[in-house]
């Protein structure tokens, strides 16, 4: 088998700069570091694309049209945006000539299928979300037809389809008729680029918290749903050495110290505010148990990695996506989605048991390794991927292979 690097198109429509950013420069990285050469093609250019400053002000500018436009003017102009997208996508493609696309989906974003269809493109495509359900749920979807008409099309045209959980991966195959073609590949981690251990020991000593203890630790966007107000509500019923560090801000992050107050806690809760993502893992490295206080049934949470490959004892929801990595008792203690008491029950459980604490954040660091859940295992399974569809491709009969614009020479 040929085993040249690959070059490969990156495709996607992500303006902001919080964990799908994230996601999109972890996946560049590791493909980048395996050899082969990735041409990120998004709403700026691929330059523009790598730097938070243009990253935050297309997020404010979506976010602004979003709040002014009706529902139905704005998914207007997202299927609009098909048109100047499959412009600079084809552009791309014609000078750096891919083997591969390779794409983030995004509710009504059809400029690579018509890429790959038109120029016989083999084509992956990442699946992080039931985007036309979700936005549904929220009622903030009034092309309800449209967009599971886009997403069907999306979902069976491409290739390969890339879901991130199992549960997620039931929904694609439902929609291809079939699991052909559908390969689950779940986030991860890049143990390499922690920090030593000391950065977490020097941010509690800047933090002023004290040597004995206990970090309960978030990171993330908190909003209520987040479920972060559970531990709030739990501190007064935990030991006085127990603290609670959050790694984030949203609209929640007021009545959170509202509430600590109120619960005489107030100096036991530290906000740090948003973090660059690079120093994520120092304050990670702070914490005793990580908390993944909730999470959506299909999602594949970046930061439960990130705790797991961190060694740190972790306690989340009981339910089919988080069970597809975690198992209680072994590798992290799981509460009842939706109790409150069950939450507060294993809090209590890890601020009294230091020597759970250590198993546990030893068993999750070990899974993370033998699974492996890791950036550079991930690229390895999407170029294995890639060449498959590629020698696929290469199988069909010669009428059925015309040449493309796209192709190289000789």
């Amino acid at each position: 088998m040929d085993q040249r690097p690959l070059r490969i198109l990156y495709h996607h429509r992500i303006a902001a700069s919080d964990g799908m950013r994230v996601h999109i420069t972890e996946v560049v990285t590791a493909l980048r570091n395996q050899g082969h050469l990735v041409c990120v093609v998004g709403p700026t250019s691929a330059d523009e694309a790598q730097t938070a400053g243009a990253s935050s002000r297309l997020e404010r500018a979506a976010d602004l049209l979003r709040r002014l436009l009706p529902p139905a003017a704005f998914e207007l102009l997202e299927l609009a945006y098909n048109i100047p997208a499959y412009l600079r996508l084809r552009s791309h493609a014609r000078a750096f000539r891919p083997d591969v696309l390779y794409e983030r989906y995004n509710l009504f974003l059809l400029a690579g299928l018509l890429l790959r269809r038109r120029h016989r493109l083999p084509m992956l495509l990442e699946v992080n979300s039931p985007l036309a359900a979700e936005r549904g749920s929220f009622g903030k979807l009034q092309l309800t037809s449209v967009a599971r008409a886009c997403e069907t099309a999306l979902w069976r045209g491409a290739d390969a389809v890339l879901p991130v959980t199992e549960v997620l991966a039931a929904e694609v195959r439902r929609a291809r008729v079939g699991a052909e073609g559908v390969h689950v590949i779940a986030n991860g981690a890049d143990p390499r680029r922690f920090p030593a251990a000391g950065s977490g020991a020097r941010l509690r000593r800047s933090l002023d918290l004290p040597a004995a203890a206990v970090v309960l630790g978030f990171v993330g966007f908190v909003r209520d749903w987040h479920g972060v107000g559970w531990a709030v509500e739990a501190l007064p019923h935990l030991p006085p050495e127990a603290h609670l560090l959050i790694v984030g801000d949203g609209p929640g992050l007021p009545h959170l110290r509202a509430r600590a107050e109120a619960l005489g806690v107030g100096a036991r809760l530290h906000c740090v505010g948003r973090v660059p993502h690079p120093r994520v893992a120092a304050y990670m490295q702070a914490f005793d148990i990580a908390l993944q206080t909730a999470s959506t049934p299909y999602a594949s949470p970046l930061k439960l990695f990130e705790y797991m490959a961190l060694g740190r004892a972790i306690i989340a929801p009981d339910q089919p996506n988080i069970r597809e990595v975690l198992a209680d008792g072994r590798n992290a203690l799981l509460f009842t989605v939706g109790s409150q008491a069950s939450f507060t029950a294993a809090l209590q459980r890890l601020c009294a048991d230091l020597e759970l604490r250590r198993e546990l954040g030893a068993e999750a660091l070990r899974t993370v390794e033998q699974a492996p859940y890791t950036w550079a295992h991930n690229a390895g399974r999407i170029t294995a991927l890639a060449r498959a569809v590629q020698a696929s491709r290469a199988a069909l009969p010669a009428d059925a292979r015309h040449p493309s614009i796209l192709a190289r020479p000789g």
